[in-house]
């Protein structure tokens, strides 16, 4: 029976080249100098910190091209709110979201069994598993997948036959 899974990931070894990048431009950008702009990174948590609001949206335009140069989608960050630190300071957070939430991933398999197609979608942690009798169908499956869901980043991976 053909199966294949469908999974979010992010390659974080590209997340923190990017973010090293990042960095570098922003210390030796003239508009930043003897500023404390920077970005740091704890797990899949990275954290913008400027003296400004326009400098944290100019650090986060840095680190989405860096980002997008490495084909790491952008799509899979999740921005937090603007927060005052001492003084002018401000920080914002960003998750990178790896893995379909349980939310996206039941949304997945309502658009599958809307479809019609003869096939059978489960949750199985975070990953969707779809079998099927035919690889076509399961062809035809990735095909709808990219049409209907575009505001996350999906990867298709496992393809057994």
């Amino acid at each position: 029976m053909p199966s294949f899974d469908i999974v979010s990931e992010v390659d974080l070894v590209e997340v923190r080249n990017a973010l090293d990048q990042c960095n570098k431009e922003v210390t030796n950008r003239y508009d930043f100098k003897g500023s404390d702009a920077r970005v740091e990174q704890s797990e899949k948590v990275l954290t913008m910190y400027a003296d400004a609001e326009f400098q944290i949206d100019q650090v986060k335009d840095i680190l989405i091209n860096k980002l997008a140069k490495r084909n790491v989608d952008v799509r899979c960050l999740e921005y937090g709110k603007l927060e005052k630190v001492s003084g002018n300071k401000v920080k914002q957070t960003v998750t990178v979201k790896v893995g379909v939430e349980t939310e996206l991933a039941k949304k997945i398999v309502r658009i599958i069994k809307d479809s019609k197609i003869k096939v059978q979608a489960s949750i199985q942690g975070d990953t969707v598993r779809v079998t099927g009798a035919k690889r076509d169908n399961l062809q035809e499956v990735i095909a709808l997948m990219r049409k209907e869901v575009t505001d996350f980043p999906l990867q298709y991976q496992n393809f057994r036959d």
